[in-house]
């Protein structure tokens, strides 16, 4: 796919399904997020793959961050937490390991890491799968980023889910380029 046609065509995708990228896709569309721009080439990012049985083990993992954080929700609303893995049959889950002696700002360090996401999905669309960005509460929760191996100071920037796209995607509406661009004279 021509990159222009690749930038302005990808849409997110709620319903994935296998496969999932992998092998050599899978190490194309990783090798493309770490291209990302990197002040400083710190490369901040961290990319934690979720597939197989691992997706059930975060889902236990969210549901039991989501209990802590709501000790008196219904369980059926746990239960959706711990469904949530099961979406797709691949998550990347993307962080930016922050460095604070490093001259490069905590900001630009996370923006880097949101860049690395941005190219993985661009890179996932270039190559027939679809994928979907999510955050969220878990993207921000202590217990979340501790069980994923991940520093207090660490920020989730996305778990990406990746995979076949399940469904046709409706046309998506073209930007109106004037309504957030406006010129600077001084």
């Amino acid at each position: 796919m021509e990159a222009l046609e690749s930038l302005l065509s990808r849409a997110s995708c709620p319903v994935l399904a296998d496969p999932a990228p992998d092998g050599a896709a899978l190490e194309r569309i990783l090798a493309a997020a770490a291209s990302a721009p990197d002040h400083g080439r710190l490369r901040p990012w961290r990319f934690l793959l979720v597939r197989g049985a691992a997706r059930g083990r975060l889902g236990e993992v969210l549901a039991a961050a989501f209990r802590r954080r709501e000790p008196e929700a219904p369980e059926a609303l746990a239960s959706k937490e711990r469904q949530k893995p099961l979406r797709a049959p691949l998550i990347v889950v993307v962080a930016a390991a922050q460095r604070e002696a490093a001259k490069v700002p905590a900001i630009e360090q996370i923006a880097a890491a949101a860049a690395a996401a941005e190219n993985l999905l661009l890179a996932a669309h270039a190559l027939g799968f679809g994928g979907m960005w999510r955050t969220g509460w878990p993207a921000y929760d202590v217990g979340v980023k501790a069980a994923l191996g991940l520093a207090p100071s660490d920020s989730v920037v996305g778990f990406l889910y990746l995979g076949t796209p399940g469904q046709a995607l409706p046309p998506r509406a073209e930007p109106k380029v004037a309504d957030f661009v406006s010129e600077w004279h001084g």
